[in-house]
């Protein structure tokens, strides 16, 4: 499992220009599912993110956690994140969970995002969604389960 974790001052997600979820001060999670991983990979990635000391402390140190800011998630599901571009000009997606696996740990990242405390909204699973994004920083990084 990978995510795409982006510090960010607001965010929003729609579809068929409508807002679906939308947050303020917190992090925008892309998040791709690949073939083998489990509920425990989901699991380790939902804790790792929320714990992330990323944001600034009162001495603009990156010391505090989204827990500890009492920040928000956008939780956006993103299959091509699985993408490999080392051969050819054209990504393989091989390496990406069938659709439903992919779902499942999905809904089970999220549930465990919000069961840590922190308020969750999310895209749409498998719909063509577009994601405004205000980057705080900008800090953006790659957390992967493996």
């Amino acid at each position: 499992m990978i995510a795409v974790v982006q510090r960010v001052l607001n965010s929003s997600v729609s579809i068929d220009r409508s807002v679906v979820g939308a947050i303020d001060r917190g992090l925008n999670v892309l998040l791709g599912v690949a073939e083998g991983d489990t509920e425990k990979d989901a699991e380790f990635l939902a804790s790792k993110v929320v714990h992330l000391r990323i944001f600034e402390d009162d001495s603009s140190k990156m010391n505090r956690s989204l827990l500890d800011l009492g920040g928000q998630m956008l939780v956006i599901s993103q299959f091509t994140l699985l993408g490999d571009c080392r051969k050819g000009r054209r990504p393989s997606f091989v390496k990406a969970a069938e659709p439903e696996l992919a779902q499942r740990l999905y809904h089970h990242f999220v549930a465990r995002v919000t069961a840590l405390g922190i308020s969750t909204q999310t895209g749409r699973f498998g719909a063509r969604m577009q994601v405004h994004i205000v980057n705080d920083g900008p800090v953006t990084l790659l957390v992967h389960s493996r």
